[in-house]
């Protein structure tokens, strides 16, 4: 979108009214709806919100106001809303781009790759639950034959949901995303849609999209889009794992190598950025999962499904689903990540990860070719392997005590997750659950 066509894409789609859009810390979409009138004033000065009111902005009541600015090169139809559009934004202050502002951390970041020519591409995978809310407020799958303890693929289940999953499609292909793959997960109710793989920061501004897009429609046809980490203790979670490589100007993928020794197509520099993000996994983990339940994904072994595809441990390997990532072949799959986070965090972390093993030229250690579910602890010790943090509060220490994300994301935004994220955590800790009161009511 240039202003010569704004006017033409405003007739064409009859659009009426702008969501003016940015994310909170967690990356939940935060809008306010402008008439289409007033587009050049969102670009130029942007809407302001007050910033106290919204998670993670680090912001008092007596302070100015949060100014969303219009990246028009984001500005789409909202095709399941009919007569609105879409603009995706970076927070400014006192007319300055805002550090407690999750897409201009991600932009900061990105301008290492833009002074050296090169593109951060990355491709997302989410993975969400259909549920109907019951009258006492539960949750169950929305198409009550779903039901079989390995589901995945299973043709029923796909065809059962499809007026949703149409509906999403539809929506998204309407604003040029393409999706190439459909299919149901591992547990009941549970799907992953696929589109192709884009630069850093149009993959976050379209995940958020995704959510939108996702929640209205299902909101419409009464059902509940969860993209909740782990909806059911018995069956698999919501992931979505980040495919990443980086090209140079000339289009050519920098993490690819066919005279790799290891067989698995990788450059010396995706060898670096892998050991990177071994490296800072431990205080990853807090943005790539970063909530109370996000760490009942985070196990070894076996479910109802008879399958888990979340790692527990810090290591690669070979097209390795056990591995934290995966070596599909030229790229790197991190399968961290839960459908829950924020994803503009998750990316500036990832960057400031794997550029510091890059710039150390870090050596990530064999890669791990075995099942490492079937491996005890002692086994995995042995072999040298991290475990990931199993709770957030664990995660929480870990990034706390790794000073990378400070230096290269900002004190700003590291400080502010970590006050939101205890909070959250102490919250959680206080709760007297059902299990609980369930064991220990009559039990002595």
């Amino acid at each position: 979108m240039t202003p010569a066509n704004i006017n033409q894409f405003i007739d064409d789609n009859q659009i009426k009214y702008i969501l003016v859009q940015f994310v909170d810390i967690h990356g939940v979409a935060k809008t306010k709806s402008v008439p289409a009138s007033c587009l050049n004033s969102i670009v130029e000065s942007g809407a302001g919100f007050a910033g106290f009111a919204v998670w993670g902005l680090g912001m008092k009541p007596h302070g100015p106001d949060f100014m969303a600015r219009g990246d028009l090169g984001t500005l789409s139809a909202v095709p399941w809303q009919p007569g609105y559009a879409r603009i995706a934004c970076d927070g400014y202050v006192n007319d300055k781009p805002h550090p407690y502002c999750s897409r201009v951390v991600l932009k900061r970041q990105l301008e290492l790759f833009k002074e050296r020519n090169w593109t951060l591409n990355t491709g997302l995978e989410p993975e969400f639950s259909l549920f109907n809310r019951e009258g006492d407020d539960s949750l169950t799958p929305v198409d009550e034959s779903d039901v079989l303890d390995k589901p995945c693929y299973d043709y029923k289940g796909l065809s059962r949901s499809r007026e949703f999953l149409e509906q999403l499609v539809e929506s998204l292909q309407a604003v040029d995303f393409d999706v190439y793959q459909i299919d149901h997960e591992d547990a009941n109710g549970q799907f992953e849609i696929n589109y192709t793989y884009s630069d850093a920061l149009t993959s976050a501004d379209r995940f958020t999209f995704v959510r939108m897009a996702a929640g209205e429609i299902a909101n419409k046809l009464g059902m509940v889009c969860s993209f909740m980490p782990k909806p059911a203790s018995d069956r698999t979670g919501n992931g979505m794992h980040f495919h990443l490589s980086i090209t140079d100007e000339a289009g050519k993928n920098l993490f690819h190598d066919p005279s790799d020794p290891n067989g698995m197509g990788l450059s010396k520099m995706a060898y670096h950025f892998t050991a990177g993000i071994i490296e800072h996994a431990r205080a990853i983990c807090a943005f790539a999962a970063p909530t109370v339940n996000s760490y009942k994904r985070l196990v070894v072994g076996g479910n109802a499904s008879g399958a888990t595809w979340a790692p527990a441990y810090i290591c690669y390997g070979d097209n390795n689903r056990s591995a934290m990532v995966r070596v599909p072949y030229g790229r790197l799959e991190f399968r961290l990540p839960d459908s829950g986070c924020n994803p503009y965090l998750v990316h500036a972390a990832l960057i400031a990860a794997g550029m510091d093993g890059v710039e150390r030229e870090l050596d990530p250690g064999e890669p791990m070719n075995v099942n490492l579910y079937d491996l005890s602890l002692e086994e995995i010790k042995a072999r040298g392997v991290g475990i990931l943090p199993q709770s957030l509060n664990e995660a929480l220490d870990a990034l706390e005590a790794d000073t990378l994300f400070t230096e290269k994301m900002g004190q700003e935004i590291v400080s502010e997750f970590l006050a939101v994220k205890r909070e959250e955590w102490t919250e959680y800790s206080r709760h007297v659950s059902d299990w609980e009161v369930k064991h220990y009511a009559e039990f002595f």
